[in-house]
């Protein structure tokens, strides 16, 4: 697996959900994709504490991320806010 390549994939993934999440006062960044294939991001800003991050995770960010870079094969988020 070729982690610049696959980066690549995974933000234009995140470049589509990422308007929406701005209009919020939100943002995604990448926090580290391991050898093995695990993506591991961090919501900021206003993200960070939403109490609707868990839905846009699972229907925003790890579908979108998984269709553009199918080589990753698992995507958590560091502080996802508990339901």
């Amino acid at each position: 697996m070729n982690k610049k390549e696959v980066l690549t994939k995974v933000n234009i993934g995140l470049e589509k959900i990422r308007p929406f999440l701005n209009s919020d006062g939100g943002d995604v960044k990448i926090v580290e994709l391991s050898d093995d294939g695990v993506l591991t991001l961090e919501f900021i800003g206003n993200c960070s504490s939403c109490s609707m991050s868990n839905m846009t995770f699972k229907s925003g960010i790890e579908e979108n991320v998984l269709k553009e870079a199918p080589e990753v094969k698992l995507v958590q988020v560091t502080n996802l806010a508990s339901s």
